[in-house]
């Protein structure tokens, strides 16, 4: 029952969201990619202020389920996030592990994005759409490393822990961490989840490898910086990035 309400109040809410969303998508009149999937929009148009409370609100309050993961590894005397491999103990290694692991799926991802949009099955992804201001990069870079704190902890480390316990095998319990993250991502169309999916079998094969989810939470957070990041700064400038 615990695992089943850290993910009501996390990811397996976003993956029924992302499934409605889908539906929605794929039922309206025109094709998947002349419609447009939106990440980090302003909150507040016209109100910057009130626009940056409010992105910083979203960014913590994302957060809760990975304290509630932390919570119940305290009171099960696992030590915390530490029993997963998410802490500073070994910030080096976790970084060049990380780096390496983003570089490798970073470009193949974007190839499998712009392939499967130009197939139509694929909305185009904005990856945000924030208001030129001074606290645009830095919201970005926050929202990345939130999105990879938050999907690492609570889709591999904690649930390949909770269903090992629960008795799954190992065959089992990847398949369930890797559709669950494909599903939360549908929302963005078949590529959108196909290529989730396909790095949550990766991420998985690597968190038993390394026994930590420290370096996949680096990868993760390097994928998204680049994603939302470069998109602010190349959106409009290059033919090649699909704008919605």
């Amino acid at each position: 029952m615990e695992t089943v309400l850290v993910l009501a109040v996390s990811l397996g809410a976003s993956a029924v969201s992302a499934l409605i969303s889908f539906i929605g998508s794929v039922t309206r009149p025109g094709g998947l990619k002349d419609q447009a999937a939106r990440l980090n929009t302003s909150a507040a148009p016209g109100r910057p202020w009130l626009d940056l409370a409010w992105q910083l609100f979203g960014i913590t309050t994302s957060l809760v389920p990975v304290a509630l993961v932390a919570y119940f590894l305290l009171r099960e005397r696992a030590g915390g996030l530490r029993a997963i491999g998410c802490d500073l103990s070994r910030q080096a290694s976790d970084l060049g592990r990380g780096a390496l692991v983003a570089a490798g799926i970073g470009g193949s991802g974007l190839l499998l994005y712009l392939g499967a949009r130009a197939s139509g099955a694929n909305l185009t992804v904005v990856p945000e759409s924030l208001p030129d201001i001074w606290w645009k990069l830095p919201v970005l870079v926050l929202s990345a490393i939130q999105n990879s704190l938050l999907e690492e902890v609570v889709v591999v480390g904690y649930l390949l822990r909770r269903l090992g316990q629960l008795g799954w095998t190992p065959a089992a319990s990847l398949a369930a961490s890797a559709l669950l993250r494909g599903s939360y991502h549908l929302y963005q169309g078949i590529g959108g989840f196909a290529g989730n999916a396909v790095m949550g079998v990766i991420f998985v094969l690597l968190y038993r490898r390394w026994g930590r989810v420290g370096p996949l939470v680096a990868a993760h957070a390097l994928i998204d910086i680049v994603a939302f990041v470069g998109y602010a700064l190349l959106a409009g400038k290059v033919d090649w990035l699909p704008t919605g």
